[in-house]
């Protein structure tokens, strides 16, 4: 098996010295569920994390569900309508595309809505809710579990259908993930597999290749921020965001300047600039060195 990059979670980073507790964390049938954590600062803004860093934190409570509903149609790999009306948005994850009106396919969504069609059509299902209920398009937002007590986010990640997708403070789960994401990425699963989601070096973004979910690789050389923005500078061009809302959720980002990196994510262009958004540490990924 190839080598296993070191990821960063909150303030730890897993690396080939954990490969062996990650296999026995992929074979367990269920994943015990995540805790949030929420916090006030003196100001009165609230913060969320997946770890428990302050004394005065409370862990939310989120109502993990008992009611089971048929799935009566599959949109995509990670969006679903109930026979109830809902529309379901997968949490923690996110599939490549399927053609439609204003959008082109993407390499490995149809596979990915094959497979769910084949897991869920007619079959019935039970949501598990995290902090955030429904998204800015009124879509429920859930981890969807079978009967058969099947984590499908998680099922999604580790057949390397699906890549983790993390929008705190919708935390729980983030860490099996990523776990599971690491594993199938090594073994070269689905996605892993395909060129077009194979690594790039920043130098090589352009009008024509920006688009859709990327990853991007390089050594950041200065940190610059604004009052809403830090920014992680590949080069005058070419930039890592992020929000200060978020800051929390990441160690010291002074320690990435000078360090090799692949960061993912969606990058936008402005002009001759690109900007690609990080909302949590499991966005980025050390390469050949750690932070001290």
């Amino acid at each position: 098996m190839g080598r296993v990059n070191d990821v960063l979670f909150g303030h730890k980073v897993l690396n080939k010295n954990k490969v062996r507790l990650v296999c026995v964390l992929a074979l367990l049938p269920a994943v015990v569920a995540a805790e949030v954590y929420e916090w006030i600062d003196a100001q009165g803004k609230h913060h969320y994390s997946d770890r428990h860093q302050q004394d005065n934190a409370r862990i939310i409570a989120v109502d993990a569900g008992v009611t089971y509903y048929a799935v009566e149609k599959i949109y995509d790999g990670d969006t679903i309508l109930l026979n109830n009306g809902q529309k379901v948005r997968l949490l923690g994850v996110n599939t490549p595309e399927v053609a439609g009106r204003h959008k082109n396919a993407e390499q490995g969504g149809e596979e990915a809505k094959a497979w769910l069609q084949q897991r869920l059509q007619h079959k019935k299902v039970r949501l598990e809710a995290d902090v955030e209920k429904h998204d800015k398009y009124q879509r429920t937002l859930a981890h969807v579990f079978t009967e058969d007590k099947q984590h499908v986010n998680l099922e999604l990640v580790r057949q390397g259908l699906a890549t983790v997708n993390i929008y705190p403070p919708n935390l729980k789960y983030i860490e099996t993930l990523s776990m599971a994401q690491q594993l199938a990425e090594q073994e070269q699963l689905g996605i892993w597999a395909y060129p077009d989601y194979a690594p790039q070096g920043f130098q090589s973004l352009n009008s024509n290749n920006y688009k859709g979910w990327k990853r991007i690789t390089g050594q950041i050389q200065a940190l610059k921020g604004t009052k809403k923005y830090i920014y992680l500078q590949f080069s005058d061009s070419v930039s890592l965001r992020v929000d200060r809302k978020a800051q929390d959720l990441f160690p010291a980002l002074q320690g990435y300047v000078g360090k090799n990196i692949e960061a993912r994510g969606w990058i936008s262009k402005s002009k001759d600039r690109y900007v690609l958004n990080l909302r949590h540490p499991a966005d980025l990924i050390l390469k050949h060195d750690q932070l001290e």
